[in-house]
């Protein structure tokens, strides 16, 4: 291709790629401008359940529509920092330099590592996560298992499913050697799924819930405490997060109805049929 085809070609991305961002900006836009929108971004773990909270919302106030698009909890406090929506989901603490912010719990969540239902692995040690993850062991005789190499399904960064991860593993997550990386928590359940070679980790929300409905992962129990929702409830696993929604000021009419009646029991029993864990007060 010639230069001046290369420019034209350059010409017609560029132009192309404005007109995306153009448009998703006015997306975002009309949707917090709309007077009867409300509208949240972030967490894929609590984006289906937001969804569902909204949906219930949505029936008792009729002239009101929620609109809920995941995308990360990096994203979540990116567009609830620029405005772009009313509220911000983020499944973890706020970190110190994210305290501009105003977040409020609406649930307890915890993260599994998960394998295919047929993996005779019934248990990992911290250390042999945090190397299988590294790339320190590679086989799964190397842990007891059938001889295979491991697949190993990373999730993507600004989740914080992986930060959560990567800390309690003790591994800065550059050191991570993936062979998959993945963006929610369906997306991983299902490579795992299958592949009945590959780990991974999720929301056990999201992967209890699964396995419930016949997918076939298994939990794997974390330090010794079997990963589910129960443990999570009364405190004794050791990766358990809060689902936070973020806000860049003080909610006023619907965003404050909205956040009231997230928060409120009219909708623990969502939180329950999503595998989550109900704040009491």
């Amino acid at each position: 291709m010639n230069t001046k085809g290369r420019r034209r070609r350059t010409s017609i991305f560029c132009l192309g790629a404005i007109a995306w961002l153009t448009m998703a900006s006015c997306s975002l836009n009309r949707s917090r401008d709309g007077q009867n929108q409300i509208s949240l971004s972030g967490s894929s773990t609590i984006a289906p359940l937001a969804a569902e909270i909204g949906k219930r919302f949505e029936s008792r106030h009729p002239n009101v529509r929620v609109d809920v698009q995941s995308g990360g909890s990096s994203r979540g406090i990116a567009d609830t920092r620029r405005e772009l929506v009313d509220i911000g989901m983020v499944s973890r603490e706020l970190k110190s330099e994210e305290q501009d912010l105003i977040s409020v719990a609406i649930a307890l969540d915890g993260v599994a590592v998960i394998v295919h239902r047929d993996n005779p692995i019934t248990s990992l040690t911290d250390n042999q996560i945090a190397a299988i993850y590294t790339g320190d062991i590679e086989d799964w005789r190397d842990v007891g298992g059938e001889p295979g190499p491991i697949t190993v399904v990373n999730k993507a960064e600004g989740r914080s499913t992986l930060e959560l991860f990567t800390q309690y593993i003790q591994v800065d997550h550059r050191r991570i050697r993936a062979d998959i990386v993945i963006g929610d928590n369906e997306q991983g359940i299902k490579t795992v799924a299958g592949n009945p070679r590959a780990i991974g980790y999720v929301s056990i929300g999201t992967a209890e819930y699964d396995a419930a409905a016949g997918v076939a992962i298994k939990l794997l129990p974390m330090n010794g405490v079997a990963a589910n929702i129960e443990n999570v409830r009364n405190g004794s696993f050791p990766l358990a997060r809060p689902l936070n929604l973020v806000l860049k000021q003080p909610p006023a009419g619907r965003v404050a109805a909205f956040i009231e009646f997230a928060k409120s029991d009219e909708v623990h029993d969502i939180i329950k049929e999503q595998y989550f864990v109900p704040l009491v007060p």
